[in-house]
């Protein structure tokens, strides 16, 4: 189910609708958590979807534990922040400790990879109609890493304290997803060009025998 890369920004009525009901929900209103609940799941979902590698069923689970967290921590909120902005990143924190439980520490030559090149620069959103898709089948960290980057707005510093690693090792998992991100790309585009030019110079199927 592709989402948007980027949320829309939220209006300051959302943000004031949402303190109210913050406050309710913090004094054990159940009612008013589940409305908070229904304005949020669709972005929380989206965000923990990619970083789950688009896997629906466990994206579910990330979202409804995301949201058991919240209304735990709810009294502790101080609002110092949009509780747009608190959800997303605690739920974002869901999503990565998962990944540490369950991926194995990938490591990367940071050498190595920087004598790629090639791979520096984000995706543009001409792009994104078979981005989702191919970001699912990069391995687990480096995923993780453009996803926090590239959509999230992450700096490396962020990452690598919430995913365990060096600044230049999330620097070396980015260039590394981007690279693997355009050769797919690159090779799906060249098999839809030779798809489409078969049996003549035009891409029309020629009849003479």
């Amino acid at each position: 189910m592709p989402l948007p890369m980027t949320a829309a920004p939220r209006t300051e009525v959302a943000e004031s609708a949402d303190a109210e009901l913050v406050r309710r929900a913090a004094s054990g209103d159940v009612r008013a958590f589940e409305s908070l609940y229904r304005m949020h799941a669709g972005r929380v979902h989206g965000a923990v979807w990619r970083l789950s590698g688009m896997n629906e069923a466990r994206a579910e689970e990330l979202t409804q534990e995301a949201f058991v967290r919240a209304w735990q921590k709810l009294p502790s909120f101080r609002f110092e922040s949009a509780f747009s902005t608190w959800l997303h990143r605690l739920a974002v924190n869901v999503a990565l400790m998962d990944l540490r439980g369950r991926d194995p520490e990938d490591t990367v030559d940071a050498e190595a990879l920087e004598a790629l090149g090639g791979a520096d620069t984000p995706f543009c959103a001409g792009e994104r109609a078979d981005l989702e898709q191919a970001i699912a089948k990069l391995p687990p960290r480096a995923r993780a890493v453009l996803v926090l980057h590239d959509v999230e707005g992450w700096k490396h510093e962020e990452i690598g304290r919430e995913l365990g690693m060096a600044v230049g090792s999330s620097k070396a998992q980015l260039h590394r997803a981007r690279g693997l991100l355009r050769g797919w790309l690159l090779n799906e585009a060249r098999g839809q060009d030779g798809r489409a030019g078969f049996g003549s110079r035009d891409g029309r199927r020629s009849t003479s025998s």
